[in-house]
């Protein structure tokens, strides 16, 4: 399989390229020239499977080029052998045809342990193959940071460099990046915003002249190519654990940087049968704007209780949006052009198609703790704010009583304590055993100016040998 640049002037790249690259060279990000498809047969034959079983049938056609089964199934395995539940990714009921899947249950108690601990044993498995040294940089609004340290820490041929908001995640989101140890682990409070880390993260990749030449740059933010790839896993997980494909399952999804239910658009063109994605966003609605006026553009970012989605420039649209323009990169590039001088206007044609597969609801900080309270009353399920603003918009969203919702719950409710207790809920919320004495441990991260040319500095003057 090979894999193309949204803005259609870089060269076609197998998997194991863009594994290591992240944007392409003409600023585009990479997609699958082709999809693979599952019949219905399939898909129903998928319903015997376990999670890392399911994960290998659809990994599989995406790495075939770069990974022999064997070694992808020992990869895959370790991967989730690491998650604290045997289901990997549980569905909980919460109401009629409403659920929950828990996604978790990994180490970092966040849904990005899926995509990042499997990243990093890909990486590792490329470059000790290699013999290649590499740096990752990364951006972060709370949970990217220490889902990519934890999935990467072990890798002797990676230095990690992670920008975070500085004051503007939640406590244990920081420190369950700050508190781990590694030479190669270097945590960036920049004095900025997620905006701006992402903004030094992009011109970095632009950039690769402030690292040594034989240093490749990779990313670990949802522009990575193989961070979409594992995410299309648990949309099949939950829809064939409901009746799919002899029914169709709709998908709530809280989002801020459109990848993890870009994910999901990629399982329905991959033959699931998914009748709805709900776009679920808080006060910072760059998404739920596109969705209601067709129009994309900046606003000033608010920061909120759920901060993970204060997000106010949505990276991975820019890949719906190849497909809502047929593939076009001459008019994505020109889009994307537009959109650094000001607002952009799509399609009547492009809104059409978007509009038959997505819908959007917008849910403030208020309407968040509210759903909280109100979960917790009708079935005792505590719900974490980013999650609460999922199961708000599958609520709201108006779907038929024959097709089961499923919010993708995408934190643990001990990540975010002021939001809880902000709902009212008086019921202690404690961490996880594996991370109970994360209050007692040593922190160890740096705070820097938002200024590119001090934070690539770091970065040359802190490399391994």
């Amino acid at each position: 399989m090979k894999y193309i640049s949204t803005r259609g002037q870089a060269p076609a790249l197998d998997f194991e390229q863009v594994l290591l690259t992240g944007l392409a060279s003409d600023g585009g990000l990479y997609v699958p020239e082709t999809l693979p498809q599952f019949s219905r047969e399939e898909i129903s034959a998928m319903a015997g499977m376990d999670y890392p079983q399911l994960a290998q049938r659809i990994i599989e056609p995406f790495v075939s080029d770069s990974i022999p089964p064997d070694d992808l199934r020992q990869i895959i395995a370790d991967t989730y052998a690491v998650f604290r539940h045997n289901a990997v990714a549980p569905l909980v009921q919460i109401g009629h045809n409403q659920w929950v899947l828990e996604l978790f249950h990994g180490p970092t108690l966040a849904f990005k342990d899926f995509a990042l601990q499997l990243l990093g044993r890909l990486l590792d498995y490329v470059l000790e193959r290699r013999q290649q040294k590499v740096v990752i940089m990364g951006a972060t609004s709370g949970d990217t940071g220490s889902a990519a340290i934890e999935g990467c820490k072990r890798c002797k041929n990676i230095d990690i460099f992670i920008l975070h908001p500085h004051d503007r995640v939640s406590e244990v989101q920081r420190r369950q990046m700050t508190t781990v140890v590694g030479d190669n682990i270097h945590n960036l409070a920049i004095e900025g915003n997620f905006d701006d880390c992402q903004a030094m993260v992009k011109a970095t990749f632009g950039d690769r002249g402030v690292l040594p030449a034989d240093r490749g740059l990779v990313a670990v933010n949802s522009i990575n190519w193989a961070r979409i790839m594992a995410q299309i896993v648990y949309y099949f997980y939950a829809a064939v654990a409901l009746g799919g494909p002899a029914r169709p399952v709709a998908f709530s999804v809280p989002t801020g940087n459109f990848g993890d239910i870009f994910a999901g658009y990629l399982a329905h063109r991959m033959g699931l049968p998914v009748s709805q994605l709900i776009i679920a966003t808080n006060r910072n609605d760059v998404l739920h704007r596109v969705m209601t006026t067709a129009t994309y553009g900046r606003q000033s970012l608010e920061h909120t209780l759920s901060p993970s989605m204060d997000i106010t420039v949505s990276s991975n649209f820019e890949r719906l949006l190849f497909d809502l323009y047929d593939r076009d990169g001459s008019a994505v590039s020109k889009l994307m052009r537009d959109f650094d001088q000001g607002d952009i206007h799509f399609s009547d044609a492009a809104m059409s198609r978007a509009r038959a597969l997505f819908s959007s609801y917008r849910v403030p900080d208020e309407e968040t703790c509210a759903q909280i309270a109100s979960t917790w009353q009708d079935c005792e399920y505590l719900l974490d704010p980013h999650s609460a603003i999922g199961v708000k918009a599958a609520l709201a969203s108006g779907i038929g009583d024959g097709i089961p919702v499923v919010t993708l719950a995408t934190a643990h409710p001990a990540k975010f304590p002021q939001a809880i207790q902000r709902a009212g809920i008086v019921t202690e919320v404690a961490l996880p055993l594996h991370l109970a004495d994360l209050f007692d441990r040593r922190e160890r991260f740096e705070v820097l100016p938002r200024d590119l040319a001090t934070v690539q500095a770091f970065m040359a003057n802190n490399l391994g040998a």
